[in-house]
């Protein structure tokens, strides 16, 4: 979510942006959390972050930005900060390689490019959106392929990453997952200290 606020932000380019232009530009828009749980919010810049940044060209945009030293440089600090505040849950990319090295519990989730893009479909549908499954799958395929060549952070599980294949398994079943892997190392008393 905050690579594509700042991608969003920036716009088509950015990743051309000299770096100190994307650091001063980024200055104006820090991240904040507020809430709790379920109610947990994301804030750029003041602005709570919403769907406007689930689209298929934003998050192609998030790629580019990606390969852009300075943002993520920028983007792990205020990810630290936040962690540095208490629990915390976060995904993206490269959180257990790059942000979170020492975190407790680390998953590398995935799916097929097929399964992806209809989930993808599926949450468009749902936001009263419609594109096409060939062109959203084309889409994810190469966003991965940005982001698993990039010189900076490249995608890649963590070796200490537990990796799920999600393509046969609904949010429930995911969790379920999860769950039982951090149960049967350490239990929710390790969560709690995490």
């Amino acid at each position: 979510a905050m690579f594509r606020s700042l991608a969003l932000r920036l716009g088509p380019g950015a990743e051309t942006l000299p770096a100190d232009v994307v650091r001063g530009r980024c200055a104006a828009w820090p991240f904040t959390l507020a809430g709790s749980g379920a109610e947990t919010r994301l804030f750029c810049g003041g602005v709570p972050v919403g769907d406007e940044i689930r689209t298929e060209a934003v998050g192609l945009l998030a790629a580019r930005l990606g390969t852009v030293p300075a943002a993520r440089e920028i983007l792990r600090e205020a990810q630290r900060r936040m962690g540095e505040r208490g629990p915390l849950v976060a995904e993206g990319r490269d959180m257990g390689t790059t942000v979170f090295p020492d975190a407790r519990f680390k998953f590398f989730l995935d799916a097929t490019p097929e399964t992806r893009a209809r989930r993808r479909l599926h949450d468009l549908e749902q936001r009263g959106q419609s594109e096409d499954l060939a062109t959203l799958t084309e889409q994810i395929r190469q966003r991965d392929t940005m982001d698993r060549e990039r010189a900076v952070a490249p995608l890649r599980a963590a070796p200490d990453a537990l990796i799920v294949d999600t393509s046969a398994l609904d949010i429930n079943g995911v969790f379920q997952v999860l769950i039982q892997h951090m149960e049967a190392n350490g239990g929710r008393d390790a969560l709690a200290g995490s």
